[in-house]
């Protein structure tokens, strides 16, 4: 039972993700204080958040499918290497988060250096 409710939170965190990412990079999820990349440099204006998560779409996209790659994976080890399989999606996860959030905040400073 344990593992089914692990295999549905991995699974579905990492579609909220993949959720987030594209809604995020089209604008239909704006700047706020709950969802996407939320720094000074990003929540400066709406263009500086579109311009942040489109640049970090790919990387916050794959951070999601991460997950969604490794909830089945449990049922396919044992109880030990599921351990194992978690820690490493967190990991990887957790990886491809902070490296969205640098790529898309160097999109931004990029973006504002040029309009100077």
């Amino acid at each position: 039972m344990a593992d089914v409710v692990l295999l549905l939170v991995l699974a579905g965190a990492g579609l909220l993700l993949v959720w987030c990412a594209r809604a995020t990079a089209s604008g239909r999820v704006g700047r706020n204080q709950v969802a996407g990349i939320r720094t000074t440099t990003t929540l400066a204006s709406d263009e500086a958040w579109r311009t942040a998560h489109r640049a970090a779409r790919p990387l916050s996209e794959a951070a999601g499918w991460v997950l969604v790659a490794a909830a089945p994976v449990l049922f396919l080890v044992g109880d030990d290497a599921g351990y194992v399989v978690v820690t490493v999606a967190a990991g990887l996860t957790l990886a491809l988060t902070v490296g969205g959030l640098v790529v898309g905040t160097r999109a931004v400073r990029r973006e504002a250096d040029r309009s100077r």
